[in-house]
């Protein structure tokens, strides 16, 4: 066999090569070929690796010796001996060369071999290297993300486990702490659970703070959980935990033992997480709801007006400024009150009167509370009017008075005024020196009575001031004309066909405003008109009619003469009445006071209300004791025999409308039927004005008791006019009414305080009803321009008049040039000083 031939059977033999090494040739002690070891191949892991399991286990790596087959070459033929002397030289030279030539050749065929075997074995000692490194390599890899799982699952188990842990060992240090020392120490579990509702209760946000950390922290516990139980990266399982969070139905397509109980796990928190979640949404819409219809939301208005408390007087109040804001298309009205919105709002809805396009706002608040006060807009408001209270005077002004210092309180500046109602005069004082130059007040008491003073002494001023304080007819304007300038206000009250001038408000004097100044008095620069209009934009002037003055028929001089009044009921600002009534009474008046108050008790509280009695210089009072209601009781009056009674609304029912108007139409219809039946009977006198009653009805005797005393009654309630006005047995004062018409005015224009306030005063000028023989002569035919320039010669302004036939009086008549026929019996309504 060839050496080709034998090396190629080696290369493919079994698993052993053997091949001899070049000493071989040289050597024949060497009977062995050399021995080459490898590294062991990798586990059975690697698909090329041929190492046992345990090995590849262990870690431990094995040398494999790989033995190579020997060559079958036959040894060398030992050097001829020198016994055999008889072989030629020829024959051994060419031998010796045969036999080198044969060595090279082998020499080279085996030098190729191992060049070749060495590259082939250096080629796969790398590749076991390689595949050896490889297969650790995967072998780490695989190792240390079945750790991480491991380890995720581990911690989400535990985060899971660990509060119930902290709760049992609070509730057994709590247990131990508290049987230590039970007086002193309160339970750890009980501090914590009260640390929880202060939190939750202080901060409005930590409800869904807590729900959004319960969230996360299940997603988060959830994703660790399913991290460790499948083979999904941490990104997709925290994914697929918000899934389950979300919708609970995304479970459903989960494999495998492990994944489906995270997965029903999650699921499971999801819906207890979807649930808070719904309870805290609906917790909070109902709140909501609850904040709106409650009232407690916040007023985003402006140029609006602020009325603060709740009495009778809002009904009219509303009435007049919803009236008041008609020319502009409607207004806003913003009331807070301490009552529930849904009651005020009920409330209003009942009131029979129409808004004009007014929107009223309510909000429940306190006008004592700076947080409530910003809530509906206070610093933006035009006007604000605070309501005194039903009830005691003094508590209702001291209340008013702190709602006046919770106003100047506010940061803010007001951009409106204040009008307060006060029910004592004394307190005035008081309020204006806290509130300023901001507040204006309207004493309701003092306004009535001085009122209720007036039209008895002057029957249908009632009426007339009625017209003036209400929208609904003509009321106060002052306003600016520069094309008056220079002009004497003799011209000026002629100046306006649709206004009655009466008065001016001065610049010269500090913005003073003159009630029927004098006719030569010339108007300045900056000087402002106060007239009488249906509206503010319904006047203007114009050129200077021909008018023709003319004289008086003769100086009417009425003198004084005594008179007899009674007052019927009890009112706390008596003592006020009184001094009005001596100021304007004849000398030798008499004042009869019937009430249930004990004489010993009158003069006491008159005297704390300090009147002395004995410095009364025009009238005496004559005090009478008894229920005015009771029929037997006012009989022992004289009542036929008096001028005026006055029936006010009793102090101990006045917080009630409708009980004080019920006791005053009773006191009306007893007094009226009592002087019915003493006076006789006179068929034409109720013919005189207009009645179609016949001879014993009770109406006819009701009016023809009237013609002979004139009876005010004060009402609280609106509604209680309509009685009265259809029986006309009576004059009344609505004095809820009237306060609240004057209050409107005030809150509309603040400058219109000043002339209520003169013409309210003991001092100034008032009005007064005039018969028209004063101005004319009968069947005289004049314009009311004529008329208003004859009554200038009495220092008078006509306003108004009333026709002999008619209910009503005409306040601001229009057409004023047109001339027409007036009676004697005519009566005229003028401002004029005071007598």
């Amino acid at each position: 066999m060839s050496l080709d031939s034998e090396t190629s059977t080696a290369a493919t033999s079994g698993r052993d090569w053997f091949f001899p090494s070049p000493s071989f040739f040289r050597s024949s002690s060497s009977q062995y070929g050399r021995r080459f070891y490898s590294n062991p191949k990798p586990s059975s892991s690697h698909p090329i690796s041929n190492r046992p399991p345990a090995a590849s286990a262990s870690g431990i790596r094995h040398r494999r010796r790989v033995k190579f087959a020997r060559n079958p070459t036959p040894a060398p033929t030992p050097a001829p001996t020198q016994e055999l002397p008889q072989i030629s030289d020829a024959k051994n030279a060419s031998k010796n060369n045969l036999s080198f030539l044969s060595q090279f050749r082998c020499h080279l065929a085996l030098a190729g071999e191992i060049l070749n075997l060495n590259l082939r074995l250096r080629a796969f000692h790398e590749l076991d290297s390689m595949n050896i490194t490889s297969s650790t390599l995967l072998d780490d890899h695989f190792s240390s993300e079945n750790l991480r799982r491991n380890l995720s699952l581990f911690f989400s188990f535990t985060l899971l486990f660990i509060p119930i842990f902290i709760f049992k060992y609070i509730d057994y240090v709590s247990k131990s702490r508290f049987s230590e020392n039970i007086s002193e120490q309160v339970s750890l579990n009980k501090q914590i659970a009260y640390r929880v509702d202060v939190f939750l209760s202080v901060h409005p946000y930590a409800k869904p703070l807590v729900l959004l950390v319960a969230t996360l922290l299940l997603i988060l516990l959830g994703g660790l959980a399913l991290f460790g139980v499948t083979t999904e990266d941490l990104a997709h399982c925290l994914w697929l935990s918000w899934t389950y969070v979300a919708d609970s139905g995304n479970h459903a397509s989960s494999q495998g033992s492990g994944p489906r109980l995270v997965a029903v796990s999650i699921s499971f928190g999801g819906m207890l997480i979807f649930a808070m979640m719904l309870g805290l949404v609906s917790d909070a819409i109902s709140e909501k709801f609850d904040s709106l219809r409650k009232g407690k939301s916040e007023v985003v208005e402006q140029n609006h007006t602020l009325i603060l408390g709740w009495s009778d007087k809002l009904g009219s109040l509303l009435n007049q400024l919803a009236i008041a804001n008609e020319s502009l298309g409607g207004g806003t009205v913003v009331v807070m009150a301490e009552r529930d919105k849904e009651e005020m709002e009920l409330d209003i809805a009942k009131m029979e009167f129409d808004f004009k396009g007014t929107s009223v706002i309510c909000r429940t608040g306190s006008p004592l509370i700076l947080a409530d006060l910003k809530k509906v807009s206070v610093s933006k408001a035009r006007a604000i009017i605070v309501l005194a209270e039903d009830g005691n005077a003094d508590q209702s002004d001291a209340r008013a008075l702190r709602t006046v210092l919770s106003l100047t309180g506010v940061k803010e500046r007001l951009r409106g005024h204040i009008v307060v109602e006060l029910s004592d005069l004394d307190n005035e004082v008081l309020v204006k020196l806290v509130g300023g130059d901001l507040v204006e007040t309207v004493v309701a008491h003092d306004v009535i009575g001085r009122l209720m003073i007036q039209c008895a002494r002057q029957p249908g001023l009632a009426q007339i001031w009625e017209d003036i304080l209400g929208f609904e007819n003509c009321e106060f304007y002052i306003k600016r004309w520069p094309q008056l300038d220079g002009m004497q206000f003799e011209d000026v009250l002629i100046s306006f066909p649709a206004a009655i001038p009466c008065g001016i408000k001065a610049a010269t004097y500090g913005g003073k405003i003159i009630l029927n100044p004098d006719d030569s008095y010339v108007l300045q620069e900056g000087d402002e008109v106060l007239v009488i209009a249906e509206d503010d934009d319904t006047y203007a002037p114009a050129s200077l009619p021909m008018v023709w003055k003319g004289s008086l028929p003769k100086d009417f001089v009425y003198p004084k003469s005594p008179e007899r009044i009674l007052f019927c009921g009890w009112r706390r600002d008596m003592e006020d009445m009184i001094m009005v009534l001596d100021a304007s009474l004849a000398h030798g008046s008499e004042l009869w006071m019937f009430n249930d108050v004990p004489e010993k008790e009158r003069e006491k509280k008159l005297t704390e209300g300090s009147l002395d009695i004995n410095r009364l210089e025009n009238i005496s009072l004559v005090n009478r004791e008894g229920n005015a209601v009771i029929r037997r009781h006012l009989e022992s009056l004289p009542l036929e025999s008096f001028d005026s009674i006055l029936i006010l609304a009793d102090e101990s029912v006045e917080d009630s409308a409708i009980q004080a108007d019920s006791r005053s139409l009773a006191t009306l219809l007893l007094i009226r039927d009592i002087q019915a039946r003493r006076l006789p009977y006179e068929a034409m006198a109720s013919q005189a004005h207009g009645g179609s009653f016949s001879k014993g009805s009770w109406i006819g005797e009701m009016k023809q008791a009237s013609d002979k005393s004139v009876i005010i009654s004060e009402i609280l309630d609106p509604r209680t006019k309509n009685l009265l006005s259809m029986s006309k047995i009576s004059d009344y004062v609505l004095s809820n009414e009237l306060v609240s018409m004057a209050l409107a005015m005030v809150a509309e224009d603040r400058q219109i305080n000043d002339v209520l306030e003169e013409l309210f005063a003991e001092e100034g000028n008032e009005m007064h009803i005039r018969q028209a023989d004063l101005y004319l002569r009968e069947g005289e035919e004049l314009s009311f321009y004529e008329i208003m320039l004859r009554a200038r010669q009495r220092r008078e302004i006509v306003i108004g008049y009333r026709s002999v036939n008619a209910e009503r009086a005409v306040i601001n008549p229009p057409a004023k040039t047109e001339r027409r026929k007036w009676s004697l019996k005519d009566v005229f309504v003028v401002i004029t000083e005071k007598e």
